[in-house]
């Protein structure tokens, strides 16, 4: 295990509202943004755009690692595993805003599918002074798989839920909140190369996007204060899926029953 601090890597950006507002209507949220209007969590995954040239990027569209914010471990393929929020104060749109990030923790080890890499990332979101979010990303970098080696078997989801609501993607969808996430990866929208080079059975639902229809589902009822979610298998863009809720507990349920994302989320007003 390696804990590895970085000098800190600031991005500023005004929060556009019209980018708000094509990623309420790509989620099919009836809302409209103007200056000044609370955004709601998670949105902020829009904004400061890591955009770097056609030589910069690896080969499944991620920007190259190797840089002052992630080591390159030699391992080509890249998961978000998971992460952490917390939403203190409202992010406001059409107001400048600075993402604070860094490194903060790398480990590697073997495991069954051959080596792994661990890097956790830390964002701190501020706006007008205040510190609005705190974001840890969890990324996992691992090895090609063999030709037809077969992945892990996934974990069941559990069957306790007490409300569950259906939910559906499409490759347009996908397209589009890779484009408003400025998102290159490959395996949501290039379905040879999802198959081909990194062996999913055809296109892959966002990880962030299932935890965003997690967030906006908890919203429903109660303002989200602190948020954490953890990958445990792909979603395919041809599977309908089922956001599950047990109290404090969220999970996301595959069409053969299999355990796709887990959750915890903590309500409350922020402030």
């Amino acid at each position: 295990m390696q804990d590895t601090p970085t000098s800190q890597l600031i991005r500023t950006d005004v929060l556009d509202p019209a980018r708000a507002g094509a990623l309420a209507a790509t989620l099919g949220i009836d809302a409209t943004f103007a200056e000044g209007t609370p955004l709601p969590p998670f949105f902020h995954q829009i904004y400061f755009w890591d955009a770097r040239p056609p030589e910069a990027l690896g080969r499944d569209g991620h920007p190259a690692v190797g840089d002052d914010l992630i080591p390159d471990f030699g391992l080509p393929r890249r998961m978000w595993a998971g992460g952490a929020l917390e939403f203190l104060a409202p992010l406001r749109a059409g107001r400048l805003s600075e993402k604070r990030s860094a490194c903060i923790h790398t480990s590697r080890k073997t495991g069954r599918s051959g080596p792994l890499a661990f890097v956790t990332l830390q964002h701190e979101i501020w706006q007008d002074g205040t510190l609005c979010v705190r974001e840890a990303q969890d990324l996992v970098y691992r090895a090609d798989a063999a030709p037809g080696e077969p992945g892990p078997l996934p974990p069941r989801a559990p069957e306790d839920a007490t409300a569950i609501a259906g939910v559906r993607f499409d490759p347009t969808l996908l397209f589009r909140y890779s484009a408003l996430t400025f998102n290159g990866h490959r395996i949501h929208y290039d379905p040879v190369y999802a198959r081909e080079v990194e062996g999913y059975d055809g296109l892959v639902v966002h990880g962030p996007l299932l935890a965003q229809k997690l967030i906006l589902w908890a919203g429903e009822t109660a303002p989200v204060s602190t948020f954490r979610f953890r990958g445990t298998s792909a979603l395919m863009v041809y599977e309908t899926a089922e956001l599950c809720r047990d109290g404090a507990r969220m999970w996301v349920r595959g069409p053969d029953g299999r355990q796709v994302m887990t959750a915890e989320v903590n309500e409350g007003q922020p402030v």
